[in-house]
């Protein structure tokens, strides 16, 4: 999972946290990188990022996911779970 974002951005700042705990969560099962989009432009336009914060889900079979936007940790779990691991869960809200 690719994480891109700004260090002034306050979405960006919200979800860092949730981002350290999924990293904990899925120690081993899970790499999330995260892109500053000011230092690493040539690899923002290569993926094409366009708002920021931006998630690129990249499975290990299938097509890589994009979503724009902060999510909530439930979410997060939700396309990880589902998506990167091929493991659904119920999402209780």
């Amino acid at each position: 999972m690719i994480s891109s974002r700004l260090a002034r951005c306050g979405p960006c700042k919200m979800v860092a946290p949730i981002l350290e705990e999924l990293a904990k969560e899925y120690e081993g099962r899970l790499i999330i990188y995260k892109v500053d989009t000011e230092k690493e432009q040539e690899l923002s336009a290569a993926f094409g990022i366009r708002s920021i914060p931006t998630f690129l889900f990249i499975p290990m079979e299938g097509k890589p996911m994009m979503q724009p936007g902060a999510l909530s940790k439930s979410m997060f779990k939700q396309v990880i779970d589902e998506q990167l691991l091929g493991t659904p869960i119920s999402v209780k809200e």
